[in-house]
């Protein structure tokens, strides 16, 4: 499989740095694949990492409600909300006497 550098259309200076501490088999088997892939260790760690970073916030941006009777339910939830319970509104009492003393 050829290496795709993920990151080559992100056009902007690579000035950030990201380190991680693993394990040394998993560091070796990340070096031998960078090197079967003709890559250095840094650009296919960053590449690996951008794609997932992409998939996981693509799949946390979009729902998908696939039954017509399921997107019934969602929208007549949004249209008509439930009236909070008091357990909830003891939940957000509480945040925000946290969130006021969190400082």
């Amino acid at each position: 499989m050829a290496f795709q550098d993920t990151t080559a259309a992100v056009d902007e200076p690579k000035s950030a740095r990201l380190e991680a501490r693993t394990q040394p088999s998993v560091k070796d088997a990340i070096h031998r694949a960078a090197t079967l892939s003709g890559v250095d260790v840094s650009s296919f760690v960053v590449s690996a990492a951008y794609k997932a970073a992409q998939a996981t916030l693509e799949s946390h941006r979009v729902t998908v409600i696939d039954s017509e009777a399921d997107r019934q339910a969602f929208f007549d939830a949004l249209n008509s909300p439930s009236k909070p319970t008091q357990r909830l509104a003891d939940a957000f009492e509480l945040r925000k006497k946290l969130i006021a003393n969190a400082d």
